[in-house]
């Protein structure tokens, strides 16, 4: 009996040994914050941690802004803070609250479905020292309108029919205008939720200017990040809009690709020979066709929302990340332009496909890499 004890306590010690070599080689393997990883491995759909580069970055960056693209931050987070051990905050708290907060001092970066404004960029001055705030193309994608009808798989919707939807002209879904848009579908007699966001919005932005493009008759609103038609549900970011519509029979809501899942999306009649459904390669073939129109460092984007391309979506958005072209914080600058230069880079961009995001085309990315490694 003594000696089974012995023998336990033996293999136990020998246990805890084993257990704290290890932790001693984990810790040992953490330090490096230069080029290079603090993780080895590479799981399914992952980066190569490896392959990041670090470049001195270190302690915690604060950031906020479009909901379109937190999906996609949080993977390169994940992946970045893995292999570099810094802590990044992204809020998605929605373009609006994202600009205003980088405005005031608050953040590192902020991401933005729309271009800084004229004003907006006056009031960045105050902010970058000697210089301003700019737009960096980061992340693609089809803005999905989700719907949840009872019976209904595969809805075909147009221009003028989405407008007057959202404006709440068409209130029910066997309304004529959709039935014509849909003859074999079994549409039911009833009333249309239609969600918008709450809260400033640059998806409401690029939303809008579609429908503005398209059918300025039917939609007669200035546009901008704010919601102005009438009626409708309002919601919190793209995700309480996707919660809404996947809640509520008869919804129909618009929100970033990745929040789509498990639900079902409209084709849009474009003019084209078949009608164009959300994807990462529908939406790549309409933003391939963007032009630059930033000046200087700027790079923002001009989206052609009227295409009648091929398999072309024409409901697209760029999510900018904004940043300081010359006077950013000391003490964030290396963690930023690290974390910038990996998620411009060819292993951040690889994951957007697999999150449902589109990559920014190549000829418009290297300028973007080029612009991030001259941030001061």
């Amino acid at each position: 009996m003594m000696l089974q004890r012995k023998n336990r306590l033996r293999a136990l010690s020998l246990g805890a040994i084993a257990v704290t070599g290890a932790l001693a080689l984990t810790a040992c393997g953490s330090d490096d914050t230069g080029s290079g990883s603090k993780a080895s491995g590479n799981p399914s759909g992952a980066t190569n941690a490896s392959s990041i580069k670090c470049d001195n970055a270190k302690g915690q960056l604060l950031a906020d802004g479009s909901s379109a693209q937190k999906n996609a931050i949080d993977a390169w987070v994940k992946e970045f803070s893995q292999a570099c051990g810094v802590q990044i905050n992204y809020k998605g708290g929605g373009s609006g609250a994202g600009v205003t907060s980088f405005n005031q001092g608050q953040l590192a970066f902020a991401g933005s479905d729309s271009a800084l404004k004229p004003d907006e960029v006056t009031a960045s001055k105050k902010v970058c020292s000697g210089g301003q705030g700019i737009d960096l193309p980061m992340v693609g994608g089809p803005i999905a309108l989700g719907y949840n009808v009872p019976g209904v798989d595969n809805l075909v919707l147009d221009a003028p029919t989405i407008a007057k939807i959202f404006d709440s002209k068409i209130k029910n879904w066997n309304d004529p205008a959709i039935k014509k848009l849909n003859p074999s579908a079994k549409l039911p007699d009833l009333k249309i939720q239609a969600f918008h966001r709450s809260e400033d919005s640059g998806t409401t932005d690029n939303f809008t200017k579609y429908l503005k493009a398209t059918t300025p008759d039917n939609w007669k609103y200035s546009g901008g990040k704010a919601w102005q038609a009438q009626g409708g549900q309002a919601a919190s970011g793209s995700a309480g809009v996707a919660q809404g519509v996947k809640q509520n029979s008869g919804a129909i809501g618009y929100f970033e690709l990745s929040y789509a899942k498990d639900m079902n999306t409209v084709s849009i009649a474009t003019g084209a020979k078949a009608p164009v459904k959300p994807s990462v390669e529908s939406a790549t073939a309409d933003i391939a066709a963007a032009k630059v129109v930033g000046t200087g460092k700027d790079l923002s984007l001009k989206l052609d929302y009227a295409t009648k391309a091929e398999n072309a979506y024409p409901i697209t958005l760029v999510t900018y990340e904004i940043v300081c072209d010359k006077g950013n914080k000391a003490d964030t600058l290396p963690a930023t332009k690290a974390f910038l230069g990996y998620i411009a880079g060819e292993d951040g961009q690889k994951l957007l496909t697999s999150n449902n995001y589109a990559p920014i085309p190549a000829e418009i990315n290297s300028k973007v890499r080029a612009t991030i490694e001259g941030l001061s």
